[in-house]
C-alpha cells in the first residue's frame, strides 16, 4: 500500500524566506517536526538539504515582478522605521530642550499673602524637598531653613568618592525649584539651634564663614515641618569621629576622595616599610547596609580599572575588607541575593568580616571583637589606611531639645514619635518627616520622599478646606439675609454643593508607605535589586541588573540637569577612566 506524504505549502514568500534562513546553518538533521500528517497518513523525514533545495527552487520560481514587490515593501518598511527613529531623537532632544529653557526661565512670582499662615520647613533633604515640590506655595507664607543651599541626591554619592560621578552633578540648588514656585518662598541658610514649641519660634544661626551684621535671629510660625535628618552614630565608640570618614554629605565623599589618594601615594613613598606600605593600602568600610556595600564596591571598581593601571607598584597590596556585626550584609535584603553579594565580593577579593563589633578605633588600627570556631570571643587588631564609618543615625541636638519639651515625648528614643498624619504627638502645628522621625518604618531616602508628598498633599487640602469653611460661612449668612426666596434656594444650592467638596476634601486617608524596592551596587558592574512586582517581590542580580539600577536612579535624579550631568560622568569614566589626582 502506497504511504501518501502532505507538505503543506508556505503561506508567502517572506515565510519561505524566513524558513531558508532558518535552514542556513547548522548540520543536516531530519525536519519531521515541519511536515504535519492528516490523520491516517504518515509523515516521512526528509533530509535538511532537501527542504533547503525545494525551498531555494521555489523561490527561484517566483516572477521578476512578484520579487521587486517583495524588495519595494522591505525597503518601504526599513524607510519608515529610520524615520520613525530619527524623529523620535528630534523630538526627545525637543523636550529635552524645552524643560531646560524653562529651567533657564522662571516666571514672575507673587509676593505672599500676609494674612495666609507662616509655613516654615526645616533642612532640604529627601522630606522637606519633596514636600516643597508638590505644595502649593499660594496658600501659605513659606520659610525654608538649612544650612545646606542645594538637595543632594544620596544614592549616588558613594560614585563621587571614586570620581565615577563628580559631585556637583547630584547636587541641585534650593533656590532652583524654588524659584519656579507659585508664589515667592523665603529661604534662609542657617543653622536652627532650638525650637520653641510653646512660643511658636524658632531661633536660627548663619554659621557661614561669612557673617553680617546679624548673623543670629528668631523666625516665628505657624505651622512647622521638622525634616533635618540625622547625624552619623559612633555608638559611643572612642576614636570613630577622629579618626574615621563618614559618608552623608558632599564634603565627606572629597575627604574620603583625598583620605583614598593620599594612601596611595605615601605607600609609594621612598623606603616605606612592607608593613606600612600593606597597612595605608588597606581600606576598611564598617557596615554593610547598601551605602557600605556600594561604597566597597566602588572603591575595588577604582582599584581594578585605574589605579592598578596608573599606579601598578600597589597591586599586590591593596586590599578592601567590609566589617559587618550582624550575620551578614544587606539585611534587608532578600536571602538570595545576599548570598549572591557575598560570592561577588569573593569573586572581586572584596573581605566580608561579618560578626565582627569594632570596640575601638585609633589613628592606624581598629580593635574588633568577632567569634571564632569554637564559640569563642576574640579580639583583633585590623590596621587600616582608610577607615570609612557608614553605619548608623544618631539624633541632632535641636531634634533632643525639641523633644524635651514635649511630655508625649519622653519614651522616644530613636526620634520625633509621629501618629499617622506625620504629626508629632503631643503637638498640633508640628510635623515630622524623614531620618528625624519615627513612623515605623525603615530610615530610607524612598520613605522620606513619600511622606514629604504626602504633607503636600495633606497642607493643599488643609488649604482647600479652609477656603470652603470661610465661603460656607460667607453664604449661610447671605442666605439669612437674603430678600427673596430665589435668592434663599440659590445660595442653599450653593452650600449644598461647597458641603460635598468639603467632605471629598476632608476624606483624606494617612500616611502608608509604598515600597517600591532596594537597588545597590556591588561592584565590577554588577547590582541587586529586590523589587516590589504585583502581589510579590522581584529579586535580582547581575549585570543587566547593573543596566536597571543606573536607569532607575537617573530617573530619580532631581532635574534634567542633573541627569544630563550624571549621563555625562558616566560616559566620560567610561571613555577616559577615572582621575587619580588628588583633588
Amino acid at each position: 500500500m502506497a504511504t501518501k506524504v502532505l507538505v503543506r505549502p508556505l503561506a508567502s514568500v517572506s515565510s519561505a524566506n524566513g524558513f531558508m534562513r532558518s535552514f542556513a546553518t547548522g548540520p543536516s538533521k531530519p525536519v519531521a517536526h515541519l511536515l504535519r500528517a492528516e490523520p491516517g497518513r504518515r509523515a516521512v523525514q526528509i533530509p535538511r538539504q532537501k527542504v533547503q533545495n525545494a525551498f531555494r527552487r521555489s523561490y527561484a520560481e517566483i516572477s521578476p515582478e512578484t520579487q521587486r514587490v517583495v524588495k519595494r515593501r522591505s525597503w518601504r518598511f526599513l524607510r519608515w522605521t529610520w524615520r520613525l527613529t530619527y524623529l523620535s531623537v528630534i523630538g526627545g532632544l525637543v523636550y529635552t530642550g524645552y524643560g531646560i529653557y524653562q529651567n533657564r526661565t522662571p516666571a514672575e512670582q507673587v509676593d505672599p499673602d500676609p494674612s495666609k499662615k507662616t509655613l516654615v520647613v526645616l533642612g532640604t533633604g529627601w522630606g522637606s524637598v519633596s514636600l516643597l515640590k508638590k505644595l502649593d506655595t499660594e496658600n501659605y507664607n513659606v520659610i525654608v531653613v538649612s544650612p545646606r543651599n542645594y538637595f543632594l541626591f544620596t544614592p549616588l554619592l558613594p560614585s563621587c568618592t571614586t570620581g565615577t560621578i563628580e559631585h556637583r552633578s547630584i547636587m541641585e540648588p534650593i533656590r532652583n525649584f524654588l524659584r519656579h514656585k507659585k508664589a515667592a518662598v523665603k529661604y534662609y541658610e542657617a543653622d536652627c539651634t532650638k525650637i520653641d514649641y510653646e512660643n511658636k519660634m524658632i531661633y536660627i544661626n548663619d554659621d557661614s564663614e561669612i557673617k553680617g551684621s546679624t548673623s543670629a535671629t528668631e523666625v516665628p510660625f505657624d505651622m512647622l515641618v521638622v525634616g533635618v535628618g540625622a547625624e552619623n552614630a559612633t555608638f559611643g565608640i572612642p576614636g570613630v569621629r577622629e579618626n574615621g570618614c563618614f559618608l552623608k554629605e558632599v564634603g565627606d565623599a572629597q575627604k574620603i576622595r583625598k583620605r583614598i589618594m593620599d594612601c596611595v601615594e605615601t605607600a609609594t613613598f621612598k623606603d616605606q616599610s612592607p608593613e606600612e606600605v600593606k597597612r595605608l593600602l588597606h581600606m576598611v568600610v564598617v557596615g554593610g547596609g547598601p551605602t557600605g556595600v556600594e561604597f566597597a564596591g566602588e572603591l575595588q571598581d577604582f582599584f581594578e580599572n585605574d589605579l592598578r593601571k596608573w599606579v601598578p607598584e600597589i597591586a599586590d597590596n591593596f586590599h578592601v575588607t567590609l566589617v559587618e556585626a550582624l550575620p551578614n550584609v544587606l539585611p534587608s535584603f532578600s536571602k538570595n541575593l545576599i548570598d549572591y553579594t557575598e560570592q561577588t565580593f569573593k569573586e572581586e577579593t572584596i573581605e566580608i568580616r561579618t560578626k565582627t563589633m569594632v570596640k575601638n578605633v585609633t589613628e592606624k588600627y581598629i580593635e574588633a571583637q568577632y567569634t571564632d570556631a569554637q564559640g569563642q570571643k576574640q579580639l583583633e587588631q585590623i590596621p587600616y589606611g582608610l577607615l570609612v564609618w557608614a553605619t548608623g543615625n544618631a539624633l541632632r541636638p535641636v531634634v533632643k531639645d525639641l523633644m524635651s519639651q514635649i511630655p508625649a515625648q519622653k519614651d522616644s528614643r530613636r526620634g520625633l514619635a509621629v501618629n499617622e498624619y506625620l504629626v508629632v504627638k503631643g503637638t498640633e502645628n508640628i510635623w515630622a518627616v524623614g531620618d528625624c522621625a519615627i513612623a515605623n518604618y525603615a530610615p530610607t531616602a524612598q520613605v522620606a520622599a513619600q511622606e514629604g508628598a504626602f504633607l503636600a498633599r495633606l497642607f493643599n487640602q488643609m488649604a482647600k478646606t479652609e477656603e470652603i469653611e470661610t465661603e460656607l460661612a460667607s453664604l449661610s449668612i447671605a442666605q439669612e439675609k437674603a430678600a427673596n426666596k430665589e435668592t434663599r434656594d440659590d445660595a442653599f444650592a450653593k452650600i449644598k454643593d461647597l458641603q460635598k467638596r468639603l467632605r471629598r476634601v476632608k476624606s483624606m486617608g494617612p500616611f502608608e508607605y509604598s515600597h517600591q524596592g532596594s537597588l545597590a551596587y556591588i561592584g565590577s558592574e554588577k547590582a541587586v535589586a529586590d523589587i516590589s512586582w504585583l502581589t510579590g517581590n522581584l529579586a535580582t542580580g547581575g549585570q543587566l541588573t547593573y543596566f536597571f539600577w543606573r536607569s532607575a536612579y537617573l530617573s530619580m535624579c532631581f532635574s534634567t540637569r542633573n541627569r544630563i550631568l550624571v549621563i555625562m560622568d558616566w560616559m566620560k569614566t567610561q571613555v577616559f577612566g577615572r582621575d587619580v589626582s588628588r583633588e
